[in-house]
C-alpha cells in the first residue's frame, strides 16, 4: 500500500490524540470490527424506516380509512420510480466519496458529494415540478380507483413539492457513509421517523391552531420531518468540522462538475435500475400467486413482510463492504479487498441464518400479526417459510459480492445477474415447472432462483478480470 499524503489540518478529526488513525477510516484496523461497528447503524437506520412506512400507514388507515390507505399505496408506487434513481445516484457517490476519502484527497471527496447533492436536489427540484403538473395523468395511468384519486392526488402533489427535501437528506447520508460515517445518519433517521410518527395524526386530524389537512397532511408531516433529518445532518456536519462540510469557494462544489457527474450518473443508473428490475419481478410474482385464490394471496403478503426484515442485514452489509472497499481502493490496499468481502459475507451469512431460524422456528405468532391466529390462509403461510426463506440466507451471499463490485465500478455485471436470476431463474423455474407441481412452483422457484444468481455471481468475481484501480 502506497503512503497516502498528509491531510491538512482541521480537515478530519483525529480519532484519538496521538493516533494516526483518522476517524471514518476504515482501510485499517480488525476488519470484523470495523464492519460491524459501520454496518449496524445502517440496519438500525433501515429498520426505523421500516417501522415508520407501518405506522405511517396504520395512521392513515385509521383516521382517514381504506380509501386513503389506497391512494397512499398508488402514489408510492410512484414515488419509488424517483427513490430507484436517488438509490443509484447515492451509492455511486459513497463510492466516489469513500475512494477519495481513503486516497486522501479530502478536497476531491467534497467536490464528488457536493455534485452528488446538487445534481439530485436539481433532478428532484424538476421532476417535482413535472410530477405537480401530470399528477392526474399519472394516477389515471396506474388504475387508481375513483374513490381514492381525489385523496391520492392531494397526497402526490404535497410529496411532489416537498421532494427536494427527501432527495437532499438521502444523498447527505450516503456522502457521510462514504467518509465512513454511519452514525449521523442514523441519528438523523431518528429524529426523522420520530417527527413523522408524531406529526402525522396533528396534521391530519388537526389540533389546537393546526389545521386539519386530512391525507395531505401525512405527506406534509413527512416533508417536515424530512427537512429536520435534513438540517440535524447539516448541523452536525459543521458543528463537528466532518470532511464533506463545505464553506466559501467549496460551495461551488454543489454546482455538478463534470468528471465527477460523469461518474455519479453513468454508475448511478444501473444501480438504481436493479432496484426497478427487482421489483418489476416482484409485481410480476404478486400477480401469479394471486391467480392462487385469496388465501394463498394473504399467506404469501404476510410472508413478504418478514422478508423486508430478513433482507435488511444483507442490505447493511452489503452498503457497508461497498464503503469500506472504495476507501481500500482509494488507499491502494487491495490485498484487502478480498479480507473485507470474506468478512463481510461471513458476517452476512450468521446474521441472516440467525433470522430466518427465529422465523421458521416461530413462523406461527409471527405470521398471526398479520393474519391472526385462525387465518384459514395461516397452514400456507407456515408452509411458503420453510421453503422459501432459505433463498434469502443463499442470495445474501450475491448482495454483498455486488456489495464489493459495485466499489470498483462495475455495475452492469451485476445488472445482467440480476436479470438472469430473477427472470430466467425464479421466473423461467415457474413457467416450466408449473405444468408438472402447480402452485408449488411458486415457492420453489424462490430458491432455484437465488442458487442461479449466487451462481453467476460467484462464476463472475472468482474471474477477477473485474479488478482494476478507479482514476481518482
Amino acid at each position: 500500500m502506497t503512503e497516502a499524503p498528509p491531510i491538512p489540518a482541521g480537515e478530519i478529526e483525529p480519532e484519538a490524540s496521538g493516533s494516526s488513525a483518522i476517524r471514518g477510516d476504515l482501510t485499517q484496523g480488525p476488519i470484523f470490527r470495523t464492519l460491524m461497528l459501520f454496518s449496524i447503524p445502517m440496519l438500525l437506520a433501515n429498520i426505523l424506516q421500516t417501522l415508520n412506512g407501518s405506522v405511517n400507514a396504520i395512521w392513515v388507515g385509521r383516521l382517514i380509512g381504506e380509501s386513503a390507505l389506497v391512494a397512499t399505496a398508488n402514489a408510492n408506487l410512484v414515488m419509488f420510480l424517483l427513490f430507484a434513481a436517488v438509490f443509484g445516484f447515492g451509492m455511486a457517490t459513497t463510492v466516489r466519496v469513500g475512494q477519495h476519502f481513503g486516497a486522501r484527497k479530502i478536497d476531491a471527496a467534497r467536490s464528488a458529494f457536493g455534485t452528488g447533492v446538487g445534481f439530485c436536489v436539481l433532478l428532484s427540484a424538476g421532476v417535482g415540478l413535472a410530477g405537480w403538473l401530470t399528477t392526474p395523468w399519472l394516477l389515471h395511468l396506474l388504475g387508481t380507483p375513483e374513490a381514492s384519486l381525489l385523496q391520492a392526488m392531494a397526497y402526490l402533489r404535497v410529496v411532489f413539492v416537498t421532494m427536494p427535501l427527501g432527495a437532499a437528506s438521502t444523498m447527505i447520508s450516503m456522502g457521510l457513509r462514504g467518509t465512513g460515517d454511519s452514525r449521523t445518519p442514523l441519528y438523523a433517521m431518528i429524529l426523522t421517523v420520530a417527527l413523522d410518527i408524531v406529526l402525522n395524526p396533528l396534521l391530519i386530524r388537526g389540533l389546537g391552531p393546526l389545521p386539519s389537512l386530512g391525507i395531505a397532511g401525512s405527506a406534509l408531516a413527512t416533508a417536515i420531518a424530512n427537512f429536520a433529518g435534513c438540517a440535524y445532518q447539516v448541523w452536525r456536519i459543521y458543528r463537528r468540522d466532518l470532511p464533506l462540510r463545505l464553506r466559501g469557494e467549496e460551495l461551488g462544489y454543489l454546482v455538478p462538475r463534470r468528471e465527477e457527474l460523469g461518474y455519479v450518473v453513468s454508475k448511478g443508473l444501473p444501480m438504481g435500475a436493479q432496484m426497478l428490475i427487482s421489483t418489476s419481478a416482484g409485481l410480476v410474482m404478486i400477480g401469479l400467486v394471486n391467480r392462487e385464490g385469496l388465501n394463498v394471496a394473504a399467506a404469501y403478503g404476510a410472508s413478504l413482510q418478514l422478508w423486508n426484515y430478513l433482507q435488511m442485514p444483507a442490505f447493511a452489509l452489503s452498503s457497508a463492504v461497498s464503503a469500506m472497499v472504495a476507501q481500500t481502493i482509494g488507499a491502494r490496499d487491495h490485498a484487502r479487498v478480498d479480507k473485507v468481502t470474506r468478512v463481510g459475507i461471513a458476517s452476512n451469512l450468521g446474521l441472516t441464518s440467525a433470522i430466518a431460524t427465529l422465523i421458521v422456528v416461530f413462523d406461527h405468532p409471527l405470521l398471526a400479526l398479520f393474519l391472526g391466529g385462525d387465518s384459514p390462509a395461516m397452514p400456507m403461510a407456515e408452509h411458503i417459510q420453510l421453503i422459501c426463506t432459505t433463498s434469502f440466507v443463499i442470495v445474501s451471499v450475491t448482495m454483498v459480492l455486488i456489495g464489493t463490485l459495485r466499489a470498483y465500478g462495475v455495475v452492469m455485471a451485476p445488472l445482467v445477474i440480476m436479470f438472469l436470476g430473477l427472470y430466467p431463474g425464479r421466473i423461467g423455474f415457474y413457467a416450466i415447472a408449473y405444468p408438472y407441481i402447480g402452485g408449488e412452483a411458486l415457492w420453489w422457484a424462490y430458491p432455484i432462483g437465488s442458487a442461479v444468481t449466487v451462481a453467476v455471481t460467484v462464476l463472475y468475481y472468482r474471474r477477477g478480470k473485474w479488478r482494476r484501480d478507479e482514476a481518482l
